[in-house]
């Protein structure tokens, strides 16, 4: 029995079925998407009547069009959003709950509640809190004497409207995986620091963020590229990228363009675009935040 272990043949034989599904589900699919932004098609699941003329006239759009522009735009602000809300705060909050005694347990649930809710529901309870007569943000900017209401979804307050609901929602995954971190250093260095006369904040800077490194480049790595597909909130938010098409993200503008537009080439298009600035800004994210051999 032992033979099987030692035989690298039997490795590929149990790995088959995930290779299998990765080819029929991502793959294949990915594939099957580059093939569609050359063709003509107006209906999903469908391989189009023609092909583009010329071939590249998708591609040609991406580079005028505005929106995408807009898009692009919006989704580097997110990106920015993302790693300064939402993995910025988790790291802060993580290094908070670390250093106290009791509750731990109590603020771990609370920061990861958000997760677990749905982001349409999310949006919708957003929507209620940015309402512009009788939202509860302008009724308590009221209570403290403020006499003019605000439109958040207005086109000045639109993006950071859009954005706070985000980063809030994601917060808590990001505090569950810089956690994890934490309790996997050795409590030994904390204390052999302590005993040199290290204070608490000296060993947060010395001892706690140098060696959740790696972790943090993960951390770093999800949310920048979660920031470019992020679809479901915005959309319940601000759909169609209301207002005046000024709110649309990557994702939303890709959704746009194949649901609701019927171009369903260009949402192919589009869906191409974000695969291939994913793998660009998840090496760069890399490159910058450079992992460390040595933790």
């Amino acid at each position: 029995m032992s033979n099987i272990y030692k035989s690298r043949k039997y490795v590929f034989l149990f790995l088959a079925p995930a290779f299998l599904f990765i080819i029929i589900y991502l793959y294949y699919p990915f594939l099957v998407n580059i093939y569609g932004s050359f063709r003509q098609i107006k209906n999903l699941g469908t391989y189009g009547t023609k092909w583009n003329d010329p071939l590249y006239e998708n591609y040609l759009k991406l580079i005028t069009d505005p929106v995408v522009r807009t898009s692009l735009k919006n989704t580097l602000i997110m990106i920015a959003a993302t790693i300064i809300g939402q993995v910025g705060i988790a790291l802060f909050l993580a290094l908070l709950v670390d250093n106290i005694g009791r509750g731990t347990q109590f603020f771990r649930t609370v920061y990861f509640f958000p997760i677990v809710i749905s982001a349409t529901a999310l949006g919708l309870l957003f929507n209620l809190i940015f309402l512009y007569d009788k939202g509860m943000l302008n009724q308590f900017l009221e209570l403290l004497g403020r006499k003019t209401l605000t439109d958040w979804k207005s086109e000045e307050l639109a993006l950071i409207s859009m954005m706070i609901p985000v980063v809030w929602q994601y917060v808590g995954f990001y505090f569950v995986i810089l956690e994890t971190g934490l309790n996997n250093i050795s409590q030994e260095l904390y204390e052999s620091a302590a005993i040199d006369g290290a204070t608490r904040l000296q060993r947060v800077f010395h001892i706690s963020i140098p060696l959740l490194r790696n972790v943090i480049c993960t951390c770093m790595t999800l949310g920048v590229t979660g920031a470019l597909k992020v679809f479901d909130l915005p959309w319940t938010m601000f759909p169609k990228g209301m207002p005046l098409k000024k709110t649309f993200l990557t994702g939303t503008y890709m959704y746009y363009q194949t649901m609701e537009a019927k171009n369903v080439d260009y949402g192919a298009t589009l869906a191409v675009l974000i695969v291939v600035l994913g793998v660009i800004l998840s090496r760069v994210t890399r490159a910058v935040f450079k992992e460390s051999e040595d933790i």
